[in-house]
Order: C-alpha cells, then sequence, then structure tokens
C-alpha cells in the first residue's frame, strides 16, 4: 500500500517539474494555483491520513475498501498518464498557452474539458477510500476539488481570452470536470 502512495507522489512530483511552462510560453497567468493545489494536497492528505488513524468512521467492516480505494487510485493514476500523452507537448503543469496552442477537443477532451483534472480526482477518491474512513474521505475530496476549481477557473479564463468563441461554444457541448454532474 505504502509503495502505491509513494509511486502517485513521485510521478505527480515528476510531472509537476517536466511538464513546467517554458520561457516562451506566456508566462504569469497561473496565479499561483499551482502552488496552492501543492498545499492542499499536502494539507488534506495529512489530515485525512490522522483522521483515519484517529477516528472510526469506517467505509467498510472489511478490507475491500481498501483494495478497491488502491485500484481506484492506480486508475486514476494511468488515465492521468494516458490524459497527458494525449494532449502532448500542450499539456503543462502550470497555465500558459504555448505557441501554437491548439484546443484539443477530440479522445477524452470530446466529453470532459479537463480530464487530466478528473483522473486525479479519482486517484484522490481511491487515496481516501483506502483509508477507509469517511471522514478522511471527505476532507480529502472537498479540499482537493476546490483547489481544482479554483485552478479550472483560471484556466478557463484564460482559454476564453485566447480562443475566445471556439472554447465559448466547446465548453457548451462539454462538461467541464465530471460527466453528469459539474
Amino acid at each position: 500500500m505504502q509503495f502505491i502512495y509513494l509511486f502517485w507522489l513521485l510521478s505527480e512530483i515528476i510531472i509537476s517539474r517536466a511538464f513546467r511552462a517554458r520561457s516562451a510560453d506566456r508566462q504569469g497567468e497561473d496565479k499561483h494555483s499551482l502552488a496552492i493545489i501543492w498545499i492542499v494536497i499536502i494539507a488534506a492528505t495529512t489530515a485525512a491520513v490522522y483522521i483515519s488513524l484517529n477516528v472510526a468512521a469506517p467505509i467498510s467492516g472489511t478490507k475491500s475498501a481498501v483494495y478497491m480505494g488502491l485500484g481506484l487510485l492506480i486508475l486514476g493514476i494511468l488515465l492521468r498518464f494516458f490524459i497527458i500523452a494525449s494532449l502532448g507537448k500542450f499539456f503543462t503543469t502550470n497555465v500558459t498557452i504555448r505557441q501554437e496552442h491548439v484546443l484539443k477537443t477530440d479522445g477524452c477532451y470530446k466529453y470532459i474539458r479537463h480530464p487530466a483534472y478528473a483522473a486525479s480526482l479519482l486517484s484522490f477518491a481511491g487515496f481516501g477510500i483506502s483509508l477507509n474512513n469517511q471522514i478522511a474521505l471527505l476532507v480529502v475530496l472537498i479540499a482537493v476539488r476546490l483547489a481544482f476549481y479554483n485552478r479550472i477557473r483560471i484556466e478557463e479564463r484564460l482559454l476564453v481570452k485566447h480562443f475566445g468563441q471556439q472554447y465559448i461554444d466547446y465548453g457548451k457541448h462539454t462538461w467541464r470536470l465530471i460527466p453528469f454532474i459539474f
């Protein structure tokens, strides 16, 4: 279990470092949202672990929740890798527009405007479930969802500014993060 958590953390650190905007990309659009996300993630996961060790609020009386949670966490990691690869050179961990940036509207992006965040949220749900604690799960999901929502607002403002009506039209027939919900 700890190996999976460590792999998840290291993969996110590597993604965060490897896919930063370059000097040729538009700068200053991020509004520190990446830092906010990391602070929220560290605080929420630390709080969730603490809660799971000190407050009895099990999701299940068996190990099934732990295994289901780990499965969802792994699925979220794999989906995130796939989505990052599908976006290719236009994926960055800080909010920016790359030179010759085009709006991706196929694959996962045909249905969800922010599938990498959706996959990441799936990983956090899996993490919370793997702790087998209802309160810990809620703490993680609410905190991370709020941090992602802040980031999504910043990104969408930039995308509307850059792509204009094309992005507005795209937004009218896609879900922002979670199909049929948001």
